[in-house]
C-alpha cells in the first residue's frame, strides 16, 4: 500500500487541544510521523495530539525510544508490561489500550495484556516478572520509600543494576505519559483493540 501525507486524517476528538496540520509541522516532526503511518498502517493517537507542541514532542519521543527500543536486560515484551501494569494503576485509558497492543504482539500471547492491566498479581508471568512490576509500581507511587532491600531483591531475581534503573525510568517516564494523556483527554485508536488478539491472515 501506498501512503502519501495527506492521507493522515485528524480528527478533533482525539484530543482536547487543537491536532495541527501535517503541512504546518517542521519537517522532522512531520517525517517520524509519515515514518509510523508506513510501519503501522496508521498514526497512533500520540503522535498527533503531542505535535501541539513540537519541542516537547521532540524531547519525549527521545525519550521514549532511548528507553524502549535499546538493547537491555529486560525484553522488550518486559518494558511494555511496565508500561501497561503502570498505566492501568494510573488509570490512562490511552497508554493500557495502545501499549496492551504492543504487549500483545512483543509477548505473542493475546491474553497477557489484559492479565497484566487488571491484576498483574494473577496473570501468567514469572515471579521474576512480578517483582519487576512490585517495584515498578513502588517507582510509581512510592519512589520516597524505595530503600537497598528493593535493589537486594531484585538482584535475587537476576536484575542488574542497570535493569533496576530501567524499570523505575520506564515506569517515571510513563507517569509522565500518563497523566499528560489524560490531561489532553486523549483517545486510543480504534486500531489498538483488535491488535494481537487474532493470528495475521496468511
Amino acid at each position: 500500500m501506498r501512503i502519501f501525507n495527506e492521507d493522515i486524517i485528524v480528527s478533533q476528538s482525539i484530543s482536547r487541544y487543537p491536532v495541527p496540520k501535517l503541512e504546518d509541522l517542521p519537517a522532522d516532526v512531520r517525517s517520524r510521523i509519515v515514518a509510523v503511518q508506513e510501519k503501522s498502517g496508521f498514526v497512533p493517537n500520540v503522535f498527533l495530539a503531542l505535535a501541539y507542541r513540537p519541542d516537547e514532542f521532540r524531547a519525549f519521543f527521545a525519550y521514549h525510544d532511548a528507553l524502549m527500543e535499546k538493547d537491555s536486560g529486560l525484553s522488550k515484551a518486559e518494558r511494555e508490561m511496565i508500561v501497561v501494569a503502570t498505566s492501568n494503576a494510573n488509570q490512562c485509558q490511552y497508554c493500557v489500550i495502545a501499549h496492551g497492543a504492543i504487549l500483545r504482539i512483543r509477548a505473542k500471547n493475546p491474553l497477557l495484556a489484559d492479565q497484566v492491566a487488571v491484576n498483574y498479581r494473577k496473570a501468567d508471568i514469572t515471579p521474576r516478572q512480578k517483582a519487576m512490576l512490585d517495584f515498578a509500581l513502588k517507582t510509581a507511587f512510592e519512589a520516597y520509600a524505595i530503600g537497598d532491600a528493593d535493589f537486594a531483591a531484585l538482584r535475587g531475581h537476576g536484575f542488574s543494576d542497570d535493569d533496576i534503573w530501567d524499570i523505575g525510568a520506564i515506569a517515571a517516564f510513563f507517569g509522565l505519559s500518563n497523566r499528560m494523556a489524560n490531561l489532553t483527554n486523549m483517545r486510543p485508536n480504534d486500531e489498538f483493540y483488535l491488535m494481537g488478539r487474532l493470528p495475521k491472515q496468511k
